[in-house]
């Protein structure tokens, strides 16, 4: 684990020690339990894909540890809004919405704002370390969680993902390597993401999705993220059959991200 990423997972230890004494676990666990039924993540991605058109997770998006603030005028309910379909434009399958307070600036609220204001199912785009975080994510109105396989063992990410999928959510199981695929492939879910950033450098290669592609089975759904940001880059991922897109900053970086999308993947 990079040294970012440990200090990120030490603050999340305490964090959640913090939240687990506002709200005692089986608390937390009975509300979740207790939601309406979520919105089909994997669903959404399949059915853009099935179209002919890219599957795009639309990231909303304030801030990042490597970049600082990406977006100083940041209104998640517009973000959100504007990668919803209009005037015939490409539109995001999904969305993923930052939560993490202390890294990236994010808040749960923004979470439920976002996905109040859209039809789309949203990933919690946070660093889960402990149960009560899935229970948690269910309460905000997360449709999906992410799990980073650089964050867990191998028993950790089976109890997590069999408790999110007891909650009707959808899970994206992120890598970095041929050893992580190998391990998140255990798991049951179809979504995995390869994150072409190394989180121990930073540095982006977007030919990490491309050469882990091969060792991904027919039936699991390949995500790419991190780093794409011209058609070019696209191209060469749906050339490779990779049809599923994480994307964040491009879209942050730009006036009106909505336009971004559709200018990327159109």
């Amino acid at each position: 684990m990079s040294d970012i990423l440990k200090k990120i997972c030490d603050v999340k230890v305490q964090e959640v020690a913090a939240a687990k004494r506002a709200i005692a676990f089986e608390e937390m666990r009975r509300d979740a339990e207790s939601r309406v039924s979520t919105r089909d993540f994997v669903g959404a991605i399949r059915a853009k894909i099935a179209q002919g058109q890219a599957g795009v997770i639309a990231e909303v998006k304030k801030a990042s540890p490597s970049k600082g603030v990406i977006r100083p005028d940041f209104d998640p309910v517009d973000i959100a809004q504007s990668y919803m379909v209009g005037n015939g434009k490409i539109s995001a399958a999904c969305l993923s919405v930052l939560t993490d307070r202390q890294f990236f600036q994010g808040e749960p609220d923004f979470l439920k704002q976002a996905r109040a204001s859209t039809l789309l199912p949203v990933l919690r785009k946070d660093f889960m370390v402990d149960p009560y975080q899935i229970y948690e994510s269910r309460v905000m109105g997360a449709d999906c969680v992410l799990l980073i396989a650089a964050c867990l063992d191998d028993a950790q990410m089976a109890e997590m993902e069999q408790i999110a999928h007891s909650l009707d959510m959808a899970v994206l199981v992120e890598v970095h390597d041929g050893e992580e695929l190998q391990r998140a492939l255990k798991l049951k879910t179809p979504l995995v993401g390869i994150n072409n950033r190394n989180l121990r450098t930073f540095e982006v290669d977007i030919q990490t999705s491309i050469a882990l592609k091969k060792d991904v089975p027919a039936d699991r759904l390949l995500v790419t993220e991190s780093g794409i940001a011209t058609r070019d880059d696209v191209k060469a991922m749906r050339d490779a059959g990779i049809d599923a897109f994480l994307v964040g900053e491009t879209f942050m970086r730009a006036k009106d991200p909505g336009e971004a999308l559709a200018k990327l993947f159109g």
